[in-house]
């Protein structure tokens, strides 16, 4: 594993082992066998692009649990999952503001000339690369959804 973002995930694991800080030590170990198991698979080292990718997707996961355990009334899993969230998060790029991914999609929109919601497809692949892991991308998608209705 080699790149700036794994060496500051790897740098944060040892900070994390000598101040006893157990709950972030476990989240950082996730994220690092997350890393590797790809690494393994596809014989690569993963570049920050990539590493931000697999923080995301770690992110997304997350969400997804936290929607689920709310809607089963298991307040306790979602407060651990929010702990996660909150360690991961850490690690990514700089988030967007709510403004900025407006202003994003409004361009993405006009630069992709979509019309309607059947062109989303155009401006999810324009703005991918710009927002991955920057903002979330199933709010980004919403949002270009009520663009391309009005």
């Amino acid at each position: 594993m080699s790149g700036l973002l794994t060496d500051r995930i790897k740098d944060d694991m040892k900070a994390s082992m000598k101040g006893g800080n157990k709950s972030r030590l476990g989240v950082i170990r996730l994220i690092l066998a997350a890393i590797k198991q790809i690494e393994v698979d596809e014989r690569i080292t993963l570049d920050d692009g990539r590493t931000i990718l697999v923080l995301d997707k770690m992110l997304k996961q997350r969400r997804e649990s936290i929607r689920q355990f709310a809607d089963a009334g298991r307040n306790d899993l979602v407060a651990i999952e929010e702990a996660e969230i909150l360690v991961i998060q850490d690690f990514m790029p700089q988030a967007l503001s709510e403004a900025e991914v407006d202003g994003i999609v409004s361009a993405a929109v006009a630069e992709s000339g979509a019309e309607s919601v059947k062109d989303m497809g155009k401006v999810m692949a324009l703005l991918k690369g710009k927002m991955q892991g920057r903002a979330d991308m199933s709010v980004v998608s919403a949002k270009i959804k009520a663009a391309l209705s009005q």
